[in-house]
């Protein structure tokens, strides 16, 4: 497969990884007691105002405990993620208690759990501690989201709330400022309200055009990739494919960005039943898959253009020493595509091109199906949708049921090793949090 640039930044944090394997995580995924995704279940994302959270937790968790063999009665703790729940209908508080109590999973621990975007990932890292400490050997991790309202306002007040609202002026001038140089074509036409996250990513963008040489043109193909991808993916919002040249036509949102290259707001739940050895033995162990590394990491202080020390990039080389393999062995990945620049960025971080060449690793086909290294073959955040508290146990489900060989026609040839990238809120120049995860078969 040639010489992977990841190989080489590993190498730079070697000093680092040597104070990570000191950690008790490191110490409780080297151990012998390994853990398990044995039941994924996901809905269909989309827009589904008539249905509500309860249900949409019913059909995920139902569909993993299904999938698990596993009884209700079986789980032994739940890890509950939302992020936009309490904006949009007010329950801010004990709202996996609510939606699982419904269907009547009571009496175990529910820790509920937000975590911005990255929540549902965060929940599936507690879940993986939860069995590896031994305080039980079956537990449910879930997310979901209904970002859909009758009242819009409330749907952009869900992401106005994840970064420092207390300096949020101060925050966007300094990242206008990254790329002030960098300008639209004399055309362009300011757009109308949209989520403060788009005007975050097109600043990046524009950086990174600034630094690189990355092209409008470049973006623009990762999600023309991703709405081809989803037209495979039957739980997806989209479910149709477009050309590089209908993205780049499309209605502008903040420059260099269009419409296509923005994920849209979803209704959806995922959810995945996780166990270590000891509940395997009582479950349905053929298909279970292995987690082979769960991290996650908050942002530091960083410059913008340290891509180097990046929270993703530390975060992944993590995984990466925890699980004892590297970029080169990974079948497909699964990345935070809230906007197509952001896979891009991701892209380089999880060590799959150096540093500016993921524009045109993208242009080049490498991360479509079928090419050197897939990214979103579930359509990504971009087609398959984003519902916010449920979108990294979505990835997860792609993850192992590519790892399973039961994806169809999306299917990514002999996968033996998938990673997923989720990244929430922001903080400085950077996600506040960001979950790395890496599955592989047993």
């Amino acid at each position: 497969m040639g010489q992977w640039p990841g190989r080489v930044h590993r190498q730079n944090l070697r000093n680092s990884a040597s104070t990570w394997k000191q950690s008790s995580l490191q110490e409780l995924n080297m151990s012998n007691n390994k853990t398990y995704i044995v039941g994924v279940g996901i809905t269909a994302f989309a827009k589904q105002l008539d249905t509500s959270v309860k249900e949409l937790v019913r059909q995920a968790v139902s569909a993993a405990l299904k999938d698990a063999d596993c009884a209700p009665e079986a789980l032994q703790g739940a890890y509950f993620a939302t992020a936009g729940q309490g904006a949009i209908e007010g329950q801010y508080m004990v709202s996996g208690q609510i939606a699982l109590g419904a269907m009547g999973i009571t009496g175990i621990p529910v820790t509920n759990v937000e975590n911005a975007c990255a929540s549902s990932s965060t929940a599936l890292n507690a879940a993986h501690m939860f069995v590896s400490s031994g305080a039980g050997d079956i537990c449910l991790a879930v997310g979901v989201d209904k970002l859909f309202s009758t009242n819009k306002e409330k749907s952009f007040a869900v992401f106005d709330g994840a970064w420092d609202v207390h300096t949020a002026s101060e925050q966007m001038k300094n990242l206008i400022q990254l790329s002030a140089d960098i300008l639209p074509p004399p055309d362009y036409v300011e757009p109308g309200k949209r989520s403060v996250f788009m005007d975050i990513y097109a600043s990046l963008a524009r950086l990174h055009m600034k630094t690189f040489g990355t092209t409008q043109r470049q973006i623009a193909a990762v999600a023309a990739k991703n709405h081809v991808h989803s037209t495979r993916n039957p739980h997806a919002q989209f479910q149709y494919p477009l050309t590089i040249e209908e993205v780049l036509a499309a209605r502008a949102v903040s420059w260099p960005l269009t419409l296509p290259m923005c994920a849209p707001i979803s209704d959806g739940a995922a959810a995945a039943i996780v166990c270590n050895e000891a509940g395997l033995r009582k479950l349905q162990a053929s298909r279970a898959i292995r987690i082979c590394a769960t991290v996650l990491r908050s942002a530091t202080e960083r410059a913008a253009d340290a891509y180097d020390k990046h929270l993703c990039y530390l975060a992944a080389n993590q995984a990466y020493d925890m699980a004892g393999v590297g970029p080169q062995d990974m079948s497909l990945a699964e990345v935070h595509d809230a906007t197509a620049f952001a896979e891009i960025q991701q892209t380089e971080a999880l060590g799959f091109c150096a540093f500016g060449e993921g524009g045109p690793m993208a242009e080049s086909g490498a991360t479509t199906l079928g090419g050197k290294i897939p990214i979103n073959v579930s359509g990504g955040l971009l087609s398959r949708g984003h519902p916010i508290g449920a979108t990294g146990l979505a990835q997860v489900y792609e993850m192992v049921t590519q790892l399973r060989g039961e994806a169809g026609s999306r299917q990514v040839d002999n996968a033996r090793f998938a990673i997923a990238e989720n990244g929430g809120g922001f903080s400085g120049v950077e996600e506040a949090a960001t979950s790395i995860i890496i599955l592989g078969k047993p």
